[in-house]
């Protein structure tokens, strides 16, 4: 990758592993093959982020939608999920990393719930990258959340409804304390957030790429970071170059009375 400047490098990286199923249908072999060379995805791209400097990578694990799947499916994720925790530990305190998990917790088995615990613990002083896993989580039951939150503190005399804004309604986010993702990768090809972070992805650059999970590679990762260094974010306003020399003077206030009667 041509190196991109440190300033251009997103602060925040969230990632919608798909495809691991598909992958492994493909080539013949059961889903979970699928499921276990994407984890093995998973430790190249923390590893590789954190190399670049990104700040925060949040990665899609589990949907509340999943549990649809077929139980042999499920307790084959539970139990990946489960080794990952406790495998990984060495590589985020080398690394430096902070892990993190939003969602639901209260549906995994215990035994991950322990896992999880321990491992959120032990990094809890660690200063570098955040690690969010995203499991059992759906984005329109966080925002539900959130706002029966607001109304209970609302309720309870906390402060008046009236003063509830975007940044007082974002603390009551599972993302509370993180900045919002700058840059969301999705692989597998479809083009839809999916009920991932959906408050937070509002002004999110996206990057698609047809290949499956297993089989992204750091030259994708590097792709999808230079490419998002070129883009020009404006929030919903006009860059420099694009206001007219009427637009800049109005900003500047260089009109005399006589030019504006």
């Amino acid at each position: 990758m041509n190196e991109v400047k440190a300033s251009r490098i997103p602060r925040h990286i969230a990632f919608i592993m798909d495809g691991n199923g598909r992958w492994a249908e493909a080539r013949g072999l059961p889903r979970i093959e699928g499921h276990r060379q994407g984890a093995e995805t998973v430790r190249m791209v923390t590893e590789a982020c954190a190399e670049l400097g990104v700040e925060t990578i949040t990665l899609y694990c589990l949907s509340s939608e999943n549990w649809k799947r077929p139980q042999h499916e499920l307790d084959f994720l539970m139990s990946l999920l489960e080794e990952y925790l406790l495998t990984q530990r060495g590589v985020l305190m080398e690394n430096d990393l902070v892990l993190r998990v939003i969602g639901r917790r209260d549906r995994l088995p215990v035994s991950v719930q322990r896992a999880m615990e321990e491992t959120i613990q032990i990094s809890a002083a660690n200063r570098g990258m955040k690690l969010v896993l995203a499991i059992d989580y759906g984005g329109r039951a966080e925002i539900a959340n959130a706002a029966s939150k607001a109304a209970r503190l609302v309720q309870a005399g906390e402060f008046p409804a009236e003063a509830i804004d975007e940044q007082l309604f974002a603390r009551f986010l599972d993302t509370a304390g993180l900045p919002d993702p700058d840059l969301m990768i999705r692989t597998g090809g479809d083009f839809r957030v999916s009920n991932f972070l959906l408050w937070q992805l509002s002004y999110a650059e996206l990057w698609v790429t047809p290949r499956a999970w297993p089989e992204f590679r750091r030259c994708d990762l590097d792709a999808a970071v230079a490419d998002f260094a070129e883009r020009e974010r404006r929030f919903g306003g006009l860059l420099a170059h694009e206001l007219s020399d009427w637009d800049l003077r109005l900003e500047k206030n260089e009109f005399d009375k006589n030019e504006m009667e």
